[in-house]
This record gives structure tokens, C-alpha cells and sequence, in this order.
């Protein structure tokens, strides 16, 4: 069984009173974070999580809504938590320079500390299966500007194959992420308005024949989309939102 949780459901600015996009993911010996937006350390509190059971961290791109919480999640393992385990964290290129950038932006002489926990940064291998701990992951590029390739990632686990697009505008390269994945997690920005660097739910909806996932749930709303969530014929994620696939 894997059981997916959307600890963070909200696009950049809080539209709907939402955390940023963090979507946890629980697997047979093994658990991990898509996206650790800035606000995902106080969403983990919000809901009970501990945030030294967090194994893998599997970053889509370089935003602050979607990297963040990095600095901040690392700083609790050494600071507050005390962990001990291991924690993995892999993106796109570039992720090793950014993420030692955000570091000591936000708290200078942090990224050179010894620390009693390993951190290991992995730079992920578009268009490649890449083997991360106990789960595979693919990533596709998508169109994003933030100074890196932003990805899609497919990901392998138990068996079960769940794909998040990551913010990105339409592009066919989203047809073989999650084609016939068992979840598609899909950002939907705005209902039908059709924006560069975003995707909306009546373009995303006209492409599913296509992708055919067996299970379709759209986040990273913006208060455009949740104006339109009677409207929908799909799932859409809630802050604490469980579902197994």
C-alpha cells in the first residue's frame, strides 16, 4: 500500500489559506517529500509529522514554494530534532549551487556545518530512470523559468507509479510523465484562463484522454481555481487531504 498526503495544497501566496506545495508519500520501508515549499516545516507540525521520518526530498524546481523549506528542514535535523537518519534530497541541475545559495541567504555559515546526519544533494538525470534510496524517479522537463530545468517526476514505489507535473504551461512532454500512472497529481493554476509558465484545468482536462491516469488530482490552486471547485470531475487536494493509490 502507498498512501499519498498533501501536507501543502496552496500556490505561492496563500490563496485559500493553504500551506505551500508539499506532498508526502508514504511506501513500504520507506517515506518521501515532493516539493518542500517554504512553509512545509510548520505544515509538518500542523499535522502531526515528523519531520526525521522524511527519508527522501524530490524537488520539482527552484521556487521558493516548491524549495524553500529546504534550509529550514535541514536546520531542524541539526538544531531542534536531533536526527540521526540519513536524509536524501534530489532536483533538478543545479540544485546542489541553489540550495547552498538559500542556505546561507537565510542563515549564513550554515551550508559549510558539520552536521551528526548525512545530507546527500543529488542532481537528477532528465529523461532518465534514476534510483533514489528505495524508489525510482524519472523527471521529464517541463517550461518554467527559474534559472534550472523544471521537472515532472514519475515515480516508482511498491509497484505503484504516481507522477506531479511540478508547475509548468501545457507541453506534450507531460503526456509520457504520467501516462497511465496510478496518480496524477497536476498542478491546475487557473480554471480555463491560459497563462505561460502555468497549466489550467480545461487544458489539462482536454489532454486526458491521452495520458489516461487512473487517478487524477489537481493542487497549487489559485483563488481563480477554488472559486471553480464545484466545477470539477476530478479530486482536487485539500491541506491534509490522505488518499492510498
Amino acid at each position: 500500500m502507498v498512501s499519498v498526503r498533501f501536507l501543502g495544497s496552496g500556490d505561492a501566496f496563500g490563496s485559500g489559506v493553504r500551506f505551500q506545495t508539499c506532498i508526502m508519500v508514504d511506501a513500504p520501508g520507506t517515506r518521501f517529500l515532493m516539493d518542500c515549499g517554504a512553509s512545509s516545516l510548520i505544515a509538518m507540525r500542523r499535522f502531526g509529522v515528523d519531520p526525521n521520518s522524511i527519508d527522501v526530498v524530490l524537488i520539482t524546481h527552484l521556487h521558493g514554494d516548491h524549495f524553500g523549506g529546504l534550509p529550514f528542514l535541514v536546520l531542524d535535523g541539526q538544531l531542534v530534532s536531533q536526527r540521526a537518519r540519513p536524509l536524501i534530497i534530489a532536483g533538478p541541475p543545479g540544485l546542489v549551487d541553489r540550495l547552498g545559495q538559500a542556505m546561507e541567504v537565510f542563515f549564513p555559515g550554515s551550508s559549510g556545518v558539520t552536521r551528526k546526519f548525512a545530507v546527500e544533494v543529488v542532481e537528477l538525470r532528465p529523461e532518465q530512470e534514476n534510483a533514489v534510496g528505495l524508489i525510482t524517479v524519472t523527471p521529464s522537463v517541463m517550461t518554467r523559468p527559474c534559472g534550472a530545468p523544471p521537472l515532472a517526476l514519475r515515480v516508482g514505489c511498491a509497484g505503484r507509479v504516481i507522477c506531479y507535473s511540478g508547475d509548468t504551461e501545457w507541453t506534450d512532454a507531460l503526456i509520457p510523465a504520467a501516462r497511465d500512472a496510478d496518480l496524477f497529481i497536476a498542478e491546475a493554476y487557473f480554471y480555463d484562463k491560459s497563462v505561460k509558465f502555468h497549466l489550467d484545468y480545461r487544458t489539462l482536462r482536454r489532454q486526458l484522454d491521452q495520458i489516461r491516469p487512473r487517478r487524477l488530482i489537481v493542487t497549487h490552486m489559485s483563488a481563480d481555481m477554488l472559486a471553480h471547485l464545484g466545477e470539477l470531475d476530478c479530486e482536487h487536494a485539500d491541506d491534509g487531504l490522505t488518499v492510498d493509490v
